[in-house]
């Protein structure tokens, strides 16, 4: 018997090109729904929060539609969620940026500017990650690994729910995860077959939820 494809929600808010993502996910098996619709979200196997921009904006239009709630009532029915970039940064409780606002608060934990003196910022190109430990979201993938990233703000995230660090002037949380709340601060869609093969464990994770 074929085990069904898991049915990803990639949150539309508005915040950046998607597009890039959702085909990255449709090519490690996923079927992709590019929405902000409550019931298509409702109906979703796992969600998946993209971003690109500034933390108070993201929230303003999560607002405007009405996600936040929602967001959090997926999570507390154990469905899977992967937040990107600023999609990551938002799920925690909130940001100094641009005068400081607040988050989804699904994770514990704050975001505020990469401490990086001396460097540039955005901090934009390839790190490699340092693994702390263990996470089905890292399965198959070694220590070392470089991913891509593009930001100037950090999580500071509790240290148990961080799964994997990178450096840029300082450390920083660069995949940090909670049962089964997660968040890359890199954007795995530009990261290679390193950043598919997460994706690939992500839709792992969701796919259990498709068969049940």
């Amino acid at each position: 018997m074929t085990q069904p494809r898991a049915r990803i929600v990639l949150v539309d808010y508005g915040m950046g090109n998607v597009r890039s993502v959702a085909k990255a996910i449709e090519r490690v098996g996923a079927e992709v729904t590019l929405s902000a619709d409550h019931d298509e979200i409702r109906a979703a196997d796992a969600i998946v929060l993209p971003g690109v921009g500034a933390f108070p904006e993201g929230m303003r239009r999560i607002g405007e539609r009405s996600l936040g709630d929602l967001l959090g009532e997926r999570v507390r029915e154990g469905v899977p969620l992967l937040g990107i970039c600023l999609g990551m940064q938002l799920l925690f409780e909130s940001s100094t940026e641009h005068g400081g606002a607040t988050g989804l608060g699904l994770l514990p934990g704050t975001v505020d500017a990469l401490r990086a003196p001396g460097l540039k910022l955005p901090h934009i190109g390839w790190s490699p990650l340092a693994l702390e430990r263990e996470s089905e979201l890292t399965a198959g993938i070694g220590g070392g690994e470089p991913f891509y990233f593009v930001h100037s703000f950090a999580a500071r995230p509790r240290s148990e729910d961080v799964i994997a660090t990178a450096e840029h002037g300082e450390s920083f949380a660069a995949i940090v995860g909670r049962e089964r709340v997660f968040g890359t601060q890199f954007h795995p869609e530009k990261s290679s077959s390193a950043g598919l093969r997460m994706l690939a464990n992500f839709v792992a994770i969701a796919t259990p939820v498709a068969a049940a």
